[in-house]
């Protein structure tokens, strides 16, 4: 079975095509801003055009648009494609691109943007599997944990600001999902935010 994996959720743009325990093709591309524009075009830059028996993507938390743009890409092609397609956490992908060295740490905490000024956090297992949710800390807050292995693409300014421990910095690979543990699937994609929405109902009159 082919594996269509996306994930949009950084500054990185990232697919990847998988079989047979292998990547067959794959793009990765760090462009910051402008994933609506780029997704699409990358997929179709992929052996077959990125055709696959499954699709699976990225759920986040992460960008707030990324997030968006790369689950809805997801489900329109398992649509038009008629194929199954799932969701994974980003998070736990950042952790699959470190599971040699978190297996040799015993565990690791993944430290990712927020946005307004906050980090997504969440503490991995040896073997990747979550030992909590995830948080959206400040990072005062965030420094206070005490794993000491960080992965992730805010993990330097983590382990500089705490003064101990080891970074790793890191940004979401669709390769990865190779390294991911089959729990980690989400049967039915649907955003991540991993904070509450910055809009606010109004209040009634």
């Amino acid at each position: 079975m082919r594996h269509l994996v996306i994930d949009s959720a950084s500054e990185a743009c990232s697919v990847a095509l998988l079989e047979a325990g292998r990547v067959v093709d794959h793009r990765h591309e760090v462009i910051g801003r402008g994933h609506a524009e780029r997704l699409v075009p990358l997929i179709a830059e992929l052996a077959d055009g990125g055709r696959a028996d499954i699709i699976v993507a990225g759920c986040g938390p992460g960008s707030f648009a990324g997030v968006r743009i790369g689950v809805a890409a997801a489900r329109a092609l398992a649509l038009g494609w008629q194929v199954p397609v799932h969701g994974f956490s980003t998070l736990a992908l950042v952790a699959a691109g470190a599971a040699d060295e978190i297996a040799a740490a015993g565990g690791a905490l993944v430290v990712m943007e927020g946005g307004h000024g906050q980090w997504f956090v969440q503490p991995f297992a040896a073997d990747l599997s979550p030992r909590a949710g995830v948080s959206s800390l400040v990072p005062d807050e965030a420094v206070r944990l005490t794993d000491e292995l960080a992965v992730g693409n805010r993990a330097e300014p983590f382990v500089t600001r705490r003064g101990a421990g080891r970074a790793l910095p890191m940004l979401p690979d669709a390769r990865d999902f190779l390294r991911l543990p089959p729990a980690a699937l989400i049967d039915q994609p649907s955003p991540i935010y991993g904070r509450a929405p910055d809009a606010k109902p109004m209040a009634p009159v």
